[in-house]
């Protein structure tokens, strides 16, 4: 069953606070911890310390660099886009990349973490109206910012998660003091990643910064659905801000399994005359590749008695606008109707059947008392070619395997 992580940030969202919500929803803090240490990053502490704000139990994350004083720390914490550390270097954005990818992290884990900074140097190069290249890592944040992109990057992929949503990111107003002078809040680099990466930002009367750079940054990156999930929450996780404010300073965040029973879904129909076989087929391919949940052709007659494919996809609302566009791009159609309709499915999980010829995948379909067990057709044939046997002898090995226990 597939995992959602829903980011709910009405007090704001900061690259601190990411980290504590998922530390807070079961991320280990063993993997961040061996992560920083192998990025061999001068002078720079780490914790997590369990708090309380407002009165709600939360995870508050800190990676500060020697030498801060307590005000400048808790500056730095919320302006990540300063540099009060003592160093004074100034780093490429490739220089960034050369240490993250010497770090004991996971390749996705990098990955992740690289389109993260690539968001925030992308707006710092609008803002300051230079090459991307030319952008260094005071601009991009301090190295106290960079440790939390990379521990974010490390407790996201520790989770395995399968989308992330994210609410309207709740922002304040006024001014605030940082490097290049007093900027006006939302500052610039946070205005620009919510207009590029088109990100909710509400603005409140909050007169201090609530969403930083490196929190926006983190939640575009992360972001694959727009709305809200739909599903049974597993564990509601909560990231401490450092500010004390009349409502929580905290992230909050939400893991959730999929909810496939009574799910709404929509249905695009249009009926193709003039495209070729090979067209359909490759049309087909692509929707499925591009999130269509399933896609099919259904032979029809016209006007004036001509033979023609119906193509009927079912898809999430998420997923409509990029599908809409394949089927424009890929097929002879000229226009589609597309409905919401509610469908019903079994509940779905993958299990693991080894047997002697190899470990065969199975997926178990329940729904109240009724059970079936289908062995997937890939890892059938794995392990039917690595052993020399007959398909349908490893399937119904699996099967039986896997229904039996």
């Amino acid at each position: 069953m597939k995992r959602h992580l829903y980011l709910e940030a009405k007090s704001g969202i900061a690259g601190d606070m990411v980290v504590g919500a998922l530390l807070d929803l079961g991320a280990d803090f063993k993997k961040v911890a061996a992560a920083l240490k192998s990025m061999h990053i001068d002078g720079l502490d780490f914790d997590v310390r369990n708090v309380v704000k407002s009165g709600i139990a939360a995870k508050d994350f800190r990676a500060t660099m020697h030498g801060l004083t307590d005000e400048e720390e808790i500056r730095a914490h919320h302006h990540e886009h300063d540099h009060y550390h003592r160093h004074h270097e100034h780093r490429a954005l490739k220089d960034v990349f050369d240490v993250l990818e010497k770090a004991d992290m996971t390749l996705n884990a990098k990955e992740t973490a690289k389109k993260i900074f690539t968001i925030v140097a992308q707006a710092e190069s609008k803002v300051h109206g230079k090459p991307v290249e030319h952008i260094h890592f005071h601009e991009v944040g301090a190295w106290d910012s960079i440790a939390d992109i990379a521990a974010a990057a490390v407790c996201f992929d520790d989770l395995n998660i399968s989308d992330v949503y994210v609410s309207d990111l709740y922002e304040g107003s006024g001014f605030v003091d940082c490097a290049h002078g007093t900027l006006p809040v939302p500052v610039p680099a946070t205005a620009r990643i919510a207009a590029d990466c088109d990100m909710g930002l509400v603005i409140t009367p909050a007169p201090y910064e609530q969403v930083t750079p490196t929190g926006i940054a983190i939640a575009a990156a992360l972001r694959t659905k727009k709305g809200g999930p739909k599903g049974k929450i597993i564990k509601v996780g909560y990231g401490a801000g450092k500010r004390e404010t009349q409502s929580p300073n905290v992230l909050r965040a939400f893991l959730m399994n999929e909810e496939e029973n009574a799910q709404d879904i929509w249905v695009i129909e249009t009926n193709i005359d003039d495209s070729t076989g090979e067209q359909l087929g490759f049309a087909l391919e692509k929707l499925m590749q591009n999130g269509a949940k399933d896609a099919h052709y259904m032979p029809c007659l016209m006007k004036k008695g001509r033979p023609a494919w119906l193509l009927r996809i079912v898809a999430a609302e998420a997923d409509l606008e990029r599908l809409e566009k394949n089927v424009f791009e890929m097929t002879s159609s000229i226009g589609l109707r597309k409905f919401k309709v509610e469908r019903t499915c079994m509940d779905r999980e993958i299990i693991k059947t080894v047997l002697p010829c190899g470990t065969v995948s199975v997926k178990k379909c329940s729904f109240g008392d009724i059970v079936r067990y289908y062995p997937e057709y890939e890892s059938v044939r794995s392990v039917a070619d690595a052993a020399e046997m007959d398909f349908s002898t490893v399937f119904d090995m699996a099967k039986n395997q896997a229904k039996n226990g």
